[in-house]
């Protein structure tokens, strides 16, 4: 069987392929020259809408609706706009080997494809309890979502659980975004998670204390402190309950379990250099090997506005990023990724966004109680602001956290202190 060679090659379906695309088109692209080979049926969409519009919309978002690029409010890349530029979407195909030395790629169906530059968006997939090996984790009715395969099966079961109870396990992203559909899809829902309180890695307690309490005034129950320690079900095979470390056994029959991700690495990390789960690149987005870029979840790359620190991010901002960089330095740009660490959510009628470092030596001042809004900012002794966040702001004040994120400027912490309201610190920056 004859390989197919292109000169660029995508390795993966998300975000990031989605995004690589459409600038390759800005630069050029001549129509046989790009290929993406995904695993997932469909062409690249806007992930983040899986746990949002796809759940609790109403009417629920559907493809073709959100296919990359309208996270960004840039065109709807269709199946058919692939078509029409001469880019190769093989759908449906799963990469079994890769050989850097003949820059081939080897398909499970016996395929292979051949490439001059690589670009590794491979993602990552969901933490499941099967894969740590619990107990009836593989009982059914126990969710995941990570694709939109996952979405439309957990969709189907809160419309037939209507009225009914369900267990969120998990505090962070998927939990909090999936406890909120949950409810307003009328099942009721308990959150569980071990650590203190809800997005334990972004959230100080004071600002996850506002959220948790308004998510209990929406009717979620939350669980902070024990854990899953494993699954009960029935004779046919179907979770009847979950049992935490601290004896108790919470009854339900749709579980979602929102415990993390794993970055999809397998396949070149016999060959490419790896820090922090992911494969190490440099300001060009390039790996050990020159011809290989990673971009997305599996990519470590150093922070050029924090000192080159090295970080792996998992965020749909940092995929689309890196996706456009990737190609522009294809194209002959020598600038370095500068990327300014960003996270959001959208849950009921909140939505917040993040941007900046949150250092150990950093203290948390808030303002505001959320209602609706609430600003808060990241200082370090010395007075400069490191990290920024919002709830319920305009579009303006955003641009204005995110500015004051990557500024960094250093304030009179006192002066600072004695705003009070979430105005009065946003107007306290210029």
């Amino acid at each position: 069987m004859a390989a197919k060679d292109y000169r660029y090659v995508v390795l993966g379906g998300g975000v990031a392929a989605g995004y690589a695309a459409r600038a390759f088109v800005e630069k050029g692209l001549g129509k046989g020259e790009l290929a993406i080979i995904s695993e997932e049926s469909v062409a690249p969409y806007e992930r983040p809408a899986l746990s949002k519009g796809f759940l609790m919309g109403n009417p629920p978002a559907r493809l073709p609706g959100f296919h990359t690029c309208v996270g960004s409010g840039g065109e709807r890349l269709s199946p058919e706009w692939y078509t029409e530029h001469g880019i190769d979407l093989l759908l449906s195909k799963t990469v079994t080997q890769v050989d850097p030395a003949t820059k081939t790629l080897k398909l499970v169906s016996g395929e292979t494809v051949q490439y001059d530059k690589l670009f590794v968006a491979t993602g990552s997939s969901a933490v499941t309890f099967s894969d740590l090996g619990f107990s009836g984790a593989d009982y059914r009715g126990i969710y995941c979502l990570r694709n939109i395969q996952d979405a439309q099966k957990l969709y189907d079961a809160i419309q037939a659980h209507k009225g009914k109870e369900a267990v969120v396990i998990g505090g962070g992203y998927i939990g909090m975004e999936v406890a909120a559909a949950l409810v307003q899809n009328q099942v009721s829902c308990t959150m569980v998670f071990p650590e203190a309180h809800m997005m334990e890695r972004l959230f100080t307690p004071e600002i996850a204390q506002f959220y948790e309490d308004f998510y209990r005034r929406q009717g979620v129950k939350i669980l902070k402190g024990p854990s899953c320690k494993s699954f009960v079900g029935n004779e046919n095979g179907h979770v009847t309950g979950v049992v935490l470390t601290n004896g108790t056994e919470l009854k339900s029959e749709l579980v979602v379990v929102g415990i993390g991700a794993k970055p999809n690495t397998k396949l070149l990390e016999p060959f490419l250099k790896m820090e922090q789960r992911g494969f190490l690149v440099n300001g060009q987005l390039q790996t050990s090997d020159s011809n290989i870029f990673a971009i997305g979840d599996v990519a470590t790359f150093p922070l050029k506005m924090y000192d080159n620190r090295l970080a792996r991010v998992e965020h749909v901002g940092n995929a689309r990023q890196m996706a456009m960089h990737a190609v522009d330095v294809v194209f002959g740009s020598q600038k370095a990724y500068d990327y300014l660490p960003f996270f959001y959510s959208r849950v009921f009628d909140k939505s917040w966004k993040f941007y900046g470092d949150t250092p150990k030596d950093a203290t948390c001042l808030v303002f505001g109680e959320m209602n609706p809004k609430l600003f808060a900012v990241w200082v370090r002794t010395n007075g400069q602001v490191v990290g920024t966040f919002t709830e319920s702001a305009t579009p303006e004040e955003e641009k204005k956290i995110e500015r004051i994120a990557r500024e960094r400027p250093t304030v009179d912490i006192s002066k600072l202190k004695a705003c009070h309201t979430a105005e009065e610190g946003l107007n306290f920056f210029s």
